[in-house]
């Protein structure tokens, strides 16, 4: 397979308070040297605790925001900071599925509108919007009777398809998808989770998955990268990662997945992890992990560790591993 989205040393810091010359007087730093690569066809899970820089990664890929520094490449083509102009081809090849299936859509606008919208933009004919907008609505499990409907008309599930629908319009060939089941009831994530997996079989898509739930992203993923505080601490194939997970952070993680049977959950092994997460604004020195990890020692506390591979195509961030290594 062929790489269709690349990231090199990705940084989004966002300014905190401003001084009298204009200069911000601290820095958020979402995200902090991340670098990665997706290949065309697959689904790139993104799993981490909330604050941690997954949107903002999503984001930064697809253009929404411009990174403080860093490379993007799409296709082999540097994007990161290239103008409006320039990124029009581009915008076309990329789109977004949100996390909130009601925030994401204009309330004043009917579904053939919405889902139309990209198509406007792009110059489409006023034929051509509404052959393919009823495309759209089949392919996403929608009726037409449902096009001339407002979004408070529709359930939470049946949001989300129009927004795919939307984010389908002009045929991507790359969907960040930023925890698009999380607003949904339990009954109906299934639904739309077997809906992308269908798409992506149909249209050969590829997906950077974002998500909290560890199971769903297991399921859906052929890679896995775990974050902490905007960087990187674990990067492995789904049944690598969950086999032989090797970052203590990570490890915390799985052992909150609940287990369906109710004698292994309860033989299983808690790891808790104790403390608040450290603020981006003041991330400490050495592991961003560090002030919360029981394993720490003080190399842990004095340098940061980089991500590295510890085994074939298994990469971590962390210096226990190296020393066991």
């Amino acid at each position: 397979m062929s790489t269709i989205v690349e990231a090199r040393g990705l940084k989004m810091y966002f300014p905190v308070g401003r001084t009298l010359g204009g200069k911000p007087k601290r820095l958020l730093k979402a995200v902090d040297d991340v670098s990665f690569s997706i290949q065309k066809g697959e689904t790139f899970g993104l799993v981490g605790e909330s604050g941690c820089g997954k949107t903002t990664v999503g984001r930064c890929l697809v253009r929404l925001y411009e990174p403080t520094d860093g490379r993007i490449f799409f296709d082999g083509q540097d994007i990161a900071h290239l103008g409006e102009k320039s990124l029009t081809p581009y915008r076309r090849r990329m789109q977004m599925i949100f996390q909130d299936p009601y925030a994401s859509l204009n309330p004043r606008m009917t579904v053939a509108s919405i889902i139309a919208e990209p198509l406007r933009y792009a110059g489409a004919s006023k034929a051509y919007q509404t052959e393919r907008v009823r495309e759209l609505v089949d392919l996403v499990g929608l009726k037409p009777d449902h096009l001339q409907r407002y979004p408070h008309e529709f359930s939470g599930g049946q949001r989300q398809r129009v927004g795919i629908a939307r984010a389908l319009a002009c045929n991507p060939e790359f969907i960040v998808c930023d925890e698009p089941i999380s607003a949904l009831d339990v009954s109906i994530q299934a639904q739309v989770i077997n809906l992308l997996h269908d798409l992506q079989e149909r249209m050969g898509l590829t997906y950077l998955f974002i998500a909290h739930d560890l199971n769903i992203v297991k399921y859906i993923s052929d890679r896995i990268a775990v974050m902490y505080l905007g960087s990187m601490v674990e990067l492995a194939t789904s049944d690598e990662l969950y086999a032989n997970t090797l970052h203590p952070y990570s490890k915390a993680l799985l052992s909150a997945v609940p287990i369906p049977d109710p004698k292994l959950e309860a033989q299983k092994k808690r790891q808790i992890i104790e403390g608040d997460v450290p603020s981006p604004i003041n991330k400490p020195k050495g592991c961003a992990f560090s002030s919360r990890c029981p394993l720490a020692c003080d190399k842990c506390r004095q340098s940061a560790p980089t991500l590295k591979e510890a085994a074939p195509g298994h990469f971590v961030a962390c210096h226990l591993v190296e020393a066991q290594g």
